[in-house]
């Protein structure tokens, strides 16, 4: 079974930091992009950040200069640097993960179970 696994998330004032793990775990061929979603109360999830497995990154207009996004290819794991939070940034956070598991061999999108960020102002 391969599922992905957050955390990190938790309660900070605005002008903090904090950092968002994810780690992909069980039987997995390949995993190709990797990223970060948030789902603030009564919005729709959006794309926060985003890395290829080659490492090239993209950003939501609204934390560029602020969110960093990198992955350890040796660990399957992804993380999030956030920092110059604002109280904007409170949401549900979730990881997602292109994988090819080895017993499919067939690439699906996954997702984490979230992990909620409050930023208080």
């Amino acid at each position: 079974q391969v599922q992905l696994v957050e955390s990190g998330g938790g309660l900070v004032q605005a002008g903090g930091s904090l950092r968002l793990s994810c780690a992909a775990s069980g039987s997995i061929l390949s995993i190709n992009a990797m990223g970060w979603y948030r789902q603030a109360p009564g919005k729709q999830r959006e794309l926060v950040a985003a890395i290829t497995s080659g490492g090239s990154t993209n950003y939501a207009e609204s934390v560029k200069g602020r969110f960093t996004i990198s992955r350890d290819n040796a660990k399957n794991t992804v993380y999030l640097q956030m920092n110059s939070l604002k109280p904007e940034d409170t949401a549900v956070y979730y990881c997602n993960a292109a994988i090819t598991p080895i017993a499919t061999m067939t690439v699906r999108d996954y997702w984490g179970q979230g992990t909620r960020v409050t930023v208080s102002s």
